[in-house]
């Protein structure tokens, strides 16, 4: 399974931990900037070739971060075909209905409310859980 990264300023740190930790769990990693750190940059300039390819790769996946995730996953959610759920940390049951209900396909972390262990814990509970497959939620994301 292909993972897509990508971050702004404000999850740069963050984005930079988690890629070594996806590398370390055997996922195939892409790295879509910010390359550097650059207190001026903007994240719909990073997140939105993470939401391209998303929309087009079936089997892959993609995680945002940002100060609050809000704003990536706005920009992310602008692109036909992708999924992208809000994670600030607290409430796990919040990455597993993401996965099981709305079958979210981008993962937006909000990397000024959570630390490196909660991030890392919740990705990987987030790319562990399927989607449930029940009838009414498929309907749903059909509507979408």
């Amino acid at each position: 399974m292909k993972i897509f990264l990508a971050s702004d300023h404000a999850g740069f740190a963050l984005k930079e931990e988690l890629r070594g930790f996806l590398l370390g769990l055997g996922y195939e990693v892409a790295d879509m900037g910010a390359h550097r750190f650059d207190k001026n940059d903007d994240y719909p300039d990073f997140v939105r070739p993470v939401a391209e390819r998303i929309a087009k790769e079936q089997d892959a996946f993609g995680i945002i971060l940002g100060g609050s995730g809000e704003g990536e996953a706005m920009a992310a959610n602008r692109m036909p075909g992708v999924r992208a759920a809000v994670w600030y940390g607290k409430n796990d049951r919040i990455i597993t209905l993401s996965r099981e209900h709305n079958n979210a396909n981008m993962l937006s972390i909000g990397a000024r409310f959570v630390s490196i262990d909660e991030a890392k814990q919740a990705t990987k509970l987030w790319l562990e859980t399927p989607f449930s497959h029940e009838p009414r939620h498929q309907r749903r994301i059909d509507k979408i």
